[in-house]
């Protein structure tokens, strides 16, 4: 009896794939034959996983109409895709770029990847995985402020934001050196202005001239004000993903001569 996936030889078990090779049926020599076996059984295990994520690369090549393969971080397949639906295709992507850095992967899998398009480069890449994590952390919380332990989809985003937060810095203060007529050291690790406008994007206070926890607390204070509810100052009334909102609002009345014109 054979299943869509597996075959039976001589009683033994077999994938659909190396099942394919022993149809001797087929015109083929018998050495061929048995390098494809060997191939798929022991020196390949993984190639079915690697000719889906291939198949399903080269959906969405289609589907979206891009003429490179720079898959967000967070993309998943439709699951109306058929054979490929529902497959992780931004992580894997990532995955293949990660075994490309540290060398192993083979020649041919690379060939394969550039001619659909394949973008190697760490930076760009993790730049845009974070982009589009980022918004999604965005959307669930009302902003993009998360502290450096957050993970979101298995994506460090808290750690990606801070090191986002530092590079943004840094061009400001060059900016400001610049205004003032006075040297710029370097402008290593100094964020372009144009992944700044993609954040700002994303949330216009995610890298504010105050703490970040400051503007952590604003936004859910917000919320709950525009949603009809009120300033409450007893701590503990209300407390957001461990956040006591109430606190926070006691801690701006008591400190309101500290605070910025703008946070004012």
């Amino acid at each position: 009896m054979r299943t869509p996936w597996t075959s039976w030889r001589a009683g033994v078990p077999v994938s659909g794939a190396a099942a394919g090779v022993l149809r001797f049926g087929k015109e083929r020599g018998p050495a061929a034959v048995l390098a494809q076996f060997v191939r798929l059984r022991v020196i390949d295990p993984e190639g079915p996983y690697w000719r889906r994520g291939i198949e399903a690369a080269g959906r969405w090549l289609r589907e979206t109409g891009n003429g490179v393969l720079r898959v967000p971080y967070t993309v998943v397949t439709p699951e109306d895709w058929g054979g490929v639906g529902g497959y992780p295709l931004g992580r894997w992507i990532a995955d293949q770029r990660r075994s490309y850095a540290a060398g192993p992967l083979e020649a041919g899998r690379v060939v394969e990847l550039e001619q659909l398009g394949m973008v190697w480069s760490e930076q760009d890449a993790a730049w845009a995985d974070g982009i589009a994590v980022a918004q999604q952390y965005a959307a669930a919380h009302g902003h993009f402020l998360p502290p450096t332990t957050a993970v979101w989809d298995a994506h460090p985003i808290g750690v990606w934001a801070k090191n986002a937060r530092a590079a943004a810095r840094r061009a400001r203060e060059n900016e400001e050196l610049r205004a003032a007529g006075r040297p710029v050291r370097s402008s290593a690790g100094a964020m372009t202005q144009a992944r700044r406008n993609e954040l700002d994007a994303v949330d216009p206070g995610w890298c504010a001239a105050w703490n970040t926890g400051w503007h952590r607390c604003y936004r859910p204070v917000q919320d709950h004000v525009q949603a009809g509810g009120t300033l409450r100052t007893v701590d503990g009334d209300v407390v957001v993903e461990g956040d006591d909102l109430a606190r926070w609002v006691n801690a701006q009345r008591f400190g309101w001569e500290q605070l910025l014109l703008v946070q004012q």
